[in-house]
């Protein structure tokens, strides 16, 4: 089995630079992308939504539209693969993310990566002029939505009833390069979200420290069981914020940056991985210790090339 494209990923949620304006953005995230393909990561990710989220920046930040910006980049990239971390079920047909997630496939040479999830962010919903259902009946389109594009990347014509979505005899051309796009699903949920990355999905993303993900790991492990899959199959990633360092210092000032801005300190323990190469290598080896086959990560400095290129390097090393 090849190793997964996806152990090793670099997750882009903020557009905005220092000095970067809107006609300079695509070649900043070239330079991001670029500089993170050449020094070790594996993907490249960026956020599904139309405005920005709480924790990230104000709600008039920029947001570019996921799909559109994979594919520009996968013009200007050669190796990363590109994924929506995660595509939200609410906001397109899922026949039509699958169509998309397909041309982006073909267009970059078998680099695509479909990420999904449930979608929560109920303002850009109202805003937008999406409905926002239901958590019960988000979590039904998502299944849809999973074997809706599980069937279109495979069969000849696909054939799918779902609760909410179906497709008839839908014929997928191209077809992917890859044949059959690893999926992701995002999202910590044990009883269902975790039950259907066993039942559908190529790899998970969960949140939370390494005890967290021991155990959300033995919970997808408990739900291959029930369903009869060997959890060996599914990359276990975490998400995480990564501020890195050459030295401690200069890390640990990155890190005193976040806590100015009001990032409170049971969040950092929660979801930062902080330190000099040594120092993250070694935290990363906790999460791989607990069970987790990668970390996606997403850093506050990330238009900075050389930290880009320095957290490519000290993850691919640790991870493998």
């Amino acid at each position: 089995m090849a190793p997964s494209p996806m152990r090793v990923g670099l997750q882009i949620p903020n557009f905005n630079f220092p000095g970067v304006g809107p006609e300079d953005l695509l070649d900043t995230l070239t330079g991001v992308a670029t500089t993170a393909e050449s020094s070790g990561f594996e993907s490249v990710w960026v956020m599904d939504h139309l405005n920005q989220i709480p924790g990230v920046g104000p709600i008039d930040n920029w947001m570019l539209e996921g799909n559109v910006a994979l594919a520009a980049l996968a013009a200007r990239t050669s190796k990363a693969h590109l994924g929506l971390m995660v595509g939200g079920v609410t906001y397109r047909n899922p026949a039509l993310l699958a169509k998309q997630t397909t041309t982006l496939d073909v267009l970059s040479g078998g680099r695509a990566i479909l990420g999904l999830g449930a979608a929560w962010f109920e303002y850009e919903h109202r805003a937008f002029g999406y409905e926002f259902p239901p958590l019960r009946e988000r979590f039904e389109r998502l299944e849809d939505a999973l074997r809706i594009a599980r069937a279109m990347f495979t069969e000849d014509e696909a054939t799918v009833a779902g609760t909410h979505h179906h497709v008839e005899s839908v014929v997928n051309r191209p077809r992917p390069i890859r044949r059959d796009i690893p999926i992701m699903v995002g999202g910590s949920g044990e009883r269902k979200t975790l039950r259907m990355v066993a039942q559908y999905a190529d790899a998970s993303n969960v949140f939370g420290d390494v005890e967290r993900a021991r155990h959300l790991v033995g919970v997808i492990e408990g739900h291959c069981e029930r369903v009869g899959r060997d959890p060996a199959e599914i990359t276990k990633t975490k998400l995480a914020t990564l501020v890195i360092g050459p030295t401690h210092e200069q890390a640990d000032a990155k890190l005193q940056w976040l806590r100015d801005r009001g990032m409170r300190e049971e969040r950092i323990a929660s979801v930062v991985i902080a330190g000099d190469p040594d120092e993250v290598a070694e935290q990363v080896s906790a999460f791989l210790g607990a069970g987790l086959d990668g970390l996606i990560v997403n850093m506050p400095d990330v238009h900075d090339l050389e930290s880009v290129a320095l957290a490519g390097s000290t993850l691919a090393r640790a991870i493998g």
